[in-house]
């Protein structure tokens, strides 16, 4: 499956994002798909996950209750909404999709969209 991610830009402290990754060419709703981010300077780390089968959801306790991961398989679409931004959430931000259950490692994920850079201002 090829991905690609989108929405990123330059917001303030405070506000809120959205997140957008298609898929095509595979079957969309049997990933589990799940977003990365990776800051300056730093390792890629997980933000949050959507199993395959629509029902579980997992987050990094960075993001857990301001991010909420969804997805349309009808679009082949997965979202990210990110709200209450701080300046710790600048990075490029990767949607991933893995064949199997809920992942929440790298290795776990075998397709990578290319990233979309949100900049947070403080």
């Amino acid at each position: 499956v090829q991905l690609q991610a989108s929405g990123g830009g330059l917001v303030q402290a405070g506000g809120s994002r959205r997140l957008s990754c298609v898929g095509s060419g595979r079957t969309f709703s049997v990933y589990t798909m799940g977003w990365f981010r990776q800051a300056p300077e730093k390792e890629r780390e997980f933000v949050a996950a959507f199993s395959w089968n629509g029902i579980n959801t997992y987050y990094a306790d960075s993001v857990k209750g301001r991010f909420t991961i969804s997805r349309d398989n009808a679009k082949d679409t997965v979202y990210l909404q990110m709200n209450s931004l701080k300046a710790e959430d600048t990075a490029v931000y990767y949607c991933a999709a893995s064949v199997g259950s809920m992942a929440t490692t790298e290795g776990r994920y075998q397709y990578w969209g290319q990233g979309t850079q949100v900049t947070v201002s403080s």
